[in-house]
């Protein structure tokens, strides 16, 4: 028997964490959404978001299904944003999920980007790309919850 993941459920998996950040993102003001809650060597909401929105784009879009990628990664550090253009961000990563999902689910993807190396213990499956994805989004929204009680509390 093989495992088959349906396209409603590999978009699902990201759609839910990313809609939590959006949520999250809320609970700050303009001004805590830039905080860094334990000084500058820890990232701010606003950075954990951008980041991960451009993690979900450049892993599925670039690295797996070989779109071009203009990201700089350096700069997603160095973000400041308003709770409305993060939650605006958080909604254009998620209208873009459904046509990665559709493509990885029917295998449309790429198997070129040298980026797959690093996958964990080398396996450049796409199930292994789409899983890699699922955890960093997850261990940041684990992130931003921990930043928003330090920045709360």
């Amino acid at each position: 028997m093989s495992l088959t993941i349906s396209t409603e459920t590999l978009e699902r998996y990201l759609r839910f964490p990313l809609q939590q950040m959006a949520v999250q993102a809320g609970r700050l003001d303009d001004e805590q959404v830039n905080q860094r809650p334990a000084g500058e060597s820890t990232n701010s909401v606003a950075v954990l978001i951008t980041h991960t929105c451009a993690v979900v784009d450049f892993w599925l879009g670039h690295v797996g299904r070989g779109l071009p990628s203009e990201r700089d990664r350096d700069s997603e550090f160095d973000t400041h944003a308003t709770v409305a253009q993060l939650q605006e961000l958080v909604a254009a990563t998620i209208s873009r999920l459904k046509e990665h999902a559709e493509a990885f689910a029917s295998g449309a993807t790429v198997m070129t980007s040298e980026i797959r190396e690093f996958l964990p213990e080398g396996d450049t499956t796409d199930g292994s790309l789409y899983l890699h994805v699922v955890e960093e989004v997850f261990q940041h929204l684990g992130h931003i919850d921990l930043s928003i009680d330090a920045i709360l509390s």
